[in-house]
Order: C-alpha cells, then sequence, then structure tokens
C-alpha cells in the first residue's frame, strides 16, 4: 500500500471518528460510522491474503447490518417522538434495537463471533485499531444514551460477554484471537456499569486502550503473533518481554498495576447499586481471563522451547526500543498510585 493511500485512509477514520463523537443528530453519527467502516476494509485487506479478504468480508457485512439496524432504530424513535437527537431516544423498541446494533459494532456478546476471526486476518497495527479506535464511536454513542437503554439486558450482555470472552480464549494459541477474547471480556466490565455510572464505562474504555495499544506495539515490534514464536523472543529482547510481563498482568486487572483501578471503581460502584451478586459474579468470570493472560506471560518471559529447530535463531536486537512503546508501558503499570487525582473527575 502506497504512503499516499495510507494517509488518506487514515484521515478517513479520525474524520469518521471526529463525526461521530461531535454529533447530536443520528444521521450525522450514521455517516461517520459509514465512513469509518470504509476506511478500515482496506488497512484489513491489504495484504491480498485469503484471509484477509475474508476478515475484510466478514468486518464488512456485520458493520453495514449494525449500521442499518442503528439507522432503523433512529427512524423509529423519529417516527413516533418527532426526535432526531441523539440524546432523546425515549421509544422502548428503537433503544431495544439500538442496544443489538451498537453491541454488533462493538463485539459484545452475543453479537461477537465476527471481531475474532476478523481480528486473526488483520495485520498487527489493523488489529490495534479495530480494538481501539473502532470502537471508539460506538462507545460514546452508548455513553450518549446510556440513560434511555435497558440496564437489566445490558447487564445479563455483559456477564456473557465477560464469560464467553475468558471461556473463548482459554483454548487459543494465536495471540490475535486471544487479545480479541480479551476484548470481549473487558466490554462486559464497560457494558454492566454504562447504565448507572457512564463516566466509569470511558474510564475502563481510555485504560483499555492504552494497554492493549502497548500489548500490540510490543508485539508488532518483536514481530510475533503465535505462543509458538512467543516462546523465543526472550532471548532477543528480554526487557522488551520483560515489560511485555508487566502489561499483560495490568490487562488482567492485577493490582498494583493500571488495570486494576477500572475493575476496583466498577466493582465499588455496583455494591453502591446493590448489585454485588453482579459484581461477584463478573468478577469471579474475570478469572477465566486471567488464566490466559497468565498463560502468555508465562510464554513471554519464563518459558523457553525445548526444541528449537523449527525457529530461525534469536539475536540480541541491536536497536532500542521505541520511545512510544517506553512511554505507553509507563502508563500502562504504574497510573494506579495517581487514581487519587483521578477519582474526584469520574
Amino acid at each position: 500500500m502506497t504512503p499516499q493511500a495510507k494517509l488518506i485512509f487514515t484521515s478517513s477514520l479520525i474524520l469518521g471518528t471526529t463525526i461521530t463523537i461531535s454529533s447530536n443528530h443520528w444521521i450525522t453519527a450514521w455517516a461517520g460510522l459509514e465512513i469509518n467502516t470504509l476506511a478500515i476494509l482496506p488497512l484489513i485487506a491489504k495484504s491480498h491474503h485469503p484471509r484477509a479478504i475474508e476478515a475484510a468480508t466478514k468486518y464488512f457485512l456485520t458493520q453495514a447490518t449494525a449500521s442499518a439496524l442503528l439507522l432503523f432504530s433512529a427512524m423509529m424513535n423519529a417516527w413516533y417522538t418527532g426526535q432526531w437527537d441523539i440524546t432523546q431516544l425515549t421509544h422502548p423498541t428503537a433503544c431495544l434495537i439500538l442496544t443489538s446494533a451498537l453491541a454488533m459494532k462493538l463485539g459484545l456478546a452475543p453479537f461477537h463471533f465476527w471481531f475474532p476471526e476478523v481480528l486473526q486476518g488483520s495485520p498487527l497495527t489493523t488489529a490495534l485499531l479495530l480494538s481501539t479506535l473502532m470502537k471508539f464511536p460506538p462507545m460514546t454513542l452508548l455513553f450518549m444514551t446510556s440513560p434511555s437503554l435497558n440496564p437489566t439486558l445490558l447487564t445479563y450482555m455483559a456477564i456473557l460477554s465477560t464469560a464467553l470472552g475468558g471461556w473463548m480464549g482459554l483454548n487459543q494459541t494465536q495471540i490475535r484471537k486471544i487479545l480479541a477474547f480479551s476484548s470481549i471480556s473487558h466490554l462486559g466490565w464497560m457494558a454492566i456499569i454504562v447504565s448507572y455510572h457512564p463516566k466509569l464505562t470511558l474510564l475502563n474504555f481510555y485504560l483499555y486502550s492504552l494497554i492493549t495499544a502497548t500489548v500490540f506495539l510490543t508485539l508488532n515490534t518483536i514481530k510475533t503473533s503465535k505462543l509458538s514464536t512467543l516462546m523465543t523472543t526472550w532471548t532477543k529482547t528480554p526487557a522488551l518481554s520483560t515489560m511485555l510481563l508487566l502489561t499483560l498482568l495490568s490487562l488482567a486487572g492485577l493490582p498494583p498495576f493500571t488495570g486494576f483501578l477500572p475493575k476496583w471503581l466498577i466493582i465499588q460502584e455496583l455494591t453502591k447499586q446493590s448489585m454485588a451478586p453482579a459484581a461477584t459474579m463478573i468478577s469471579l468470570l474475570s478469572l477465566l481471563s486471567l488464566f490466559f493472560y497468565l498463560r502468555l506471560a508465562y510464554c513471554a518471559t519464563i518459558t523457553l522451547p525445548p526444541h528449537t529447530t523449527n525457529h530461525m535463531k534469536q539475536w540480541h536486537a541491536s536497536k532500542p526500543t521505541p520511545s512510544a512503546i517506553a512511554i505507553l508501558t509507563t502508563t500502562s503499570t504504574m497510573l494506579l498510585p495517581i487514581s487519587p487525582l483521578i477519582l474526584p473527575t469520574v
């Protein structure tokens, strides 16, 4: 792909995201989502591999269906109430259809089946965009419409997402698929709290995007996409592998890392809302995800394969770690001590 084409597609991604997050009217929000979808498709299919073409096709069909549902819910609400404003979504059937559309856009269970397949067929940098930037516009719409949505339905979908994300990621050997199921599991945490404390959903999304960006950029630097090749990277970049271990533990939500902060605040808020059983269930289900994060961390730092004849010999990297990864790793692991500064804004 030429630099000019890449620049056009990246600019379109930023434009589509900006249009959606700054709009008050359903039509402009929908137009921004469509620009985003059309801009990311060439980035998914740029390798011309059959799996990449398949991933782009699946992504297009899913996102087109979700966009049609979103437009249908907006039109239904406008038909009954005369309102095209995003925050004035009041018709119950329109709210239900919108919940389905946003769940499909985000990859929230039970509309999650497309996401691991699309991530597996994409390059690591595109997979990073799909996991973070592409989820920002629908997350913004979820934030804006949260007072109108059904909290019970969102709670059930959230618990299902956390369960399926953890359970289906246990047996994976492809790192992109593991991170896709990790994303589905994290979306469960965001969805369960959005009706009660929407700002916590955004905080969780920002911190999740930060930590996931660190993991994807690290994997892109060491050119790894499978667990078997991850095992040989310790001899090549020991410092980067150590930081990957800490970032993965942060993504798992273990204290004293950054990833613990949103989970702690969400559990606290759910308990205040008399939802202690839901908080207990989602906390226990996140232990499933913890298993495959620990498996990734173990493969990255502790083990070396007994027979390395099938792999190219790895040598110490002569070039230094990119400064962006160093900054992202620091923020991904060390933001918990400044949580008293964050709490007043949430």
